[in-house]
């Protein structure tokens, strides 16, 4: 990995912003960043070698900090949210049950034997995805406010759900690192309220403001790499250290300075850098050597849709609805866990990320008609 190679990856990543720009598509900005990793990755042209250790490690890091901020960015001190708690509860259950049958029957189509892994994925949701398309769009409505529980729930469950179901036989070890990564990241809120609760974070503030120290953004940094550091050492997925630490930020109080200098790290960085190389990492050509695989990608695609749909049924707009189905994180950590304890069957895990992209092309269509249907209800009460 290269200086120039990084160039080449940080080139890629601005078809995200590009593929964004026009507001009647409201295309989110990783799904450009996606599709031409995909385009210059081993599907494609090959440009960028997503197994090369350095980009690895960096994309890692990145894939943290998209965690924290999505984590950060879940509104825990807003009134409102806390009113909404019980809806998204109720919706997240609801995608929960129907997920483990849904799950099981595709595994049962396809002769796996991996039903259990199918479920998680159903019920699984993207907060890296579905928070930043909510703040793009500006949607506070209710329902809203209820996908942002849903989401933060599934989320959570699900991280600590796929080890789990990916390795049952080491579920006691996976259940024990999720703990132990959950506890560090419980202690890191009561230590930062502490902080709080003495005015020693607005002195630091202050000081970091004033001597142009960043004091904000260097210790947020290495609290999160300190738990993505615990996470990787106990088998579990950066994913859940990064959205744990961004909780505990959301929960006492994300300053303005560090959530710009976050978002400047992130979306100008790490963010595009993680996001190409999950679509470098992609190889969709394997999926054409074994057919039943892109039966299984349609299956987990079209039951995700299905399966997080039925909450229309509890009132949520569909929009929202399919909205709450944007998969990411699990999918990439499924396949990772997967192909490291070869628990996956050939293609398989193709099958598990070209699912996922279909459900960020999804994605796009729902933020677009969630934003629409927004506008239209204006209109009428004006």
């Amino acid at each position: 990995m290269t200086l120039f190679a990084m160039a080449v990856v940080l080139l890629a990543g601005l078809a995200g912003p590009l593929l964004a720009t026009p507001k009647r598509a409201r295309i989110p900005i990783v799904v450009g960043e996606i599709l031409l990793g995909v385009a210059v990755g081993r599907t494609g042209l090959g440009w960028v070698k997503a197994d090369d250790p350095i980009l690895s490690y960096v994309a890692s890091a990145g894939f943290a900090l998209v965690m924290l901020v999505a984590g950060s960015h879940v509104p825990l001190r807003d009134a409102a949210l806390r009113v909404a708690a019980g809806r998204g509860t109720l919706l997240s259950a609801l995608v929960g049950v129907l997920s483990v049958p849904a799950g099981f029957g595709v595994a049962a189509l396809v002769g796996t034997g991996h039903g259990l892994l199918y479920a998680v994925l159903l019920a699984s949701s993207s907060a890296a995805l579905v928070m930043p398309v909510l703040d793009e769009t500006k949607l506070a409505t209710p329902p809203a406010l209820a996908l942002i529980v849903q989401v933060a729930i599934a989320d959570t469950a699900c991280i600590v759900a796929l080890p789990l179901a990916a390795a049952p036989q080491k579920a006691g070890r996976a259940a024990l690192g999720a703990l132990a990564v959950i506890a560090a990241g419980a202690v890191w809120f009561v230590v930062l309220r502490w902080l709080h609760a003495r005015g020693l974070v607005d002195k630091a503030h202050d000081l970091s403001k004033s001597r142009h120290f960043g004091l904000e953004l260097r210790i947020a940094l290495i609290v999160l790499f300190g738990l993505a550091g615990l996470a990787q050492l106990v088998g579990v997925s950066v994913m859940l250290a990064g959205f744990v630490a961004g909780l505990a930020l959301a929960a006492v109080g994300e300053p303005r300075r560090l959530a710009r200098q976050l978002f400047a790290v992130t979306d100008g960085f790490l963010g595009p850098v993680f996001f190409v190389w999950l679509g470098a990492s992609l190889d969709l050509r394997a999926l054409g050597q074994h057919p039943v695989m892109l039966v299984l990608a349609a299956l987990i695609a079209a039951g995700s849709v299905v399966v997080h749909g039925a909450t229309r049924l509890l009132g949520q707009p569909l929009p929202l609805a399919v909205l709450a189905g944007a998969q990411l994180g699990v999918p990439v950590a499924a396949v990772t866990i997967g192909t490291r304890e070869q628990l996956l069957a050939p293609g398989e895990g193709g099958a598990i990320l070209a699912a996922a992209l279909i459900s960020v092309a999804v994605t796009a269509w729902a933020a677009s008609r969630a934003v629409k249907d927004r506008t239209d209800e204006s209109r009428e009460a004006s």
